[in-house]
């Protein structure tokens, strides 16, 4: 497949929702091992009995960067290489929400759907997405984003 083809394949697509990813359990071990390479140890998202007494949350909530994080592999899920792409890059938000806390043992997946896609180069195509990650069982979503990632493709000989 061409960059003009996944372009004009894309476009098609645009408003649609093109990927929802398996299910990822956001577990105490996981928040702990991001505190600590983040170097944010706030108890919030490390104590949870403290978080249990102090909080309205009833136990420990995950960092919003962690849920953030967890876009790139819910992407994977959703957005395999097309024919002719030799990587994706992540090119930044337009938009970003932290809406609903994720507390310890939730399970969260990513939704997403295409609003947009220009050609940017002879080898860019830039891609636009809402990203929605829902928590199961819950109605408002954990986080909600516009997404920019650029597929890249192989130059023509």
């Amino acid at each position: 497949m061409s960059i003009a083809d996944a372009h004009a394949q894309l476009t098609q697509q645009i408003g649609e929702e093109v990927g929802v990813s398996n299910w990822i359990t956001v577990d105490q071990a996981m928040m702990d091992q991001f505190a600590e390479l983040t170097h944010d140890t706030q108890w919030i998202h490390t104590d949870p009995e403290r978080a249990a007494r102090e909080t309205p949350f009833g136990g420990t909530i995950a960092h919003g960067f962690l849920t953030l994080s967890l876009a790139s592999r819910f992407a994977y899920d959703c957005f395999p290489l097309m024919t002719g792409q030799t990587m994706g890059i992540n090119y930044g938000f337009n938009r970003i929400r932290f809406l609903t806390p994720v507390p310890a043992q939730s399970r969260l997946r990513g939704r997403f759907t295409l609003t947009g896609v220009t050609l940017r180069s002879a080898t860019e195509l830039l891609r636009e997405t809402r990203l929605s990650i829902e928590i199961e069982g819950h109605e408002t979503p954990a986080l909600v984003a516009e997404w920019l990632g650029l597929a890249v493709f192989d130059a023509l000989p």
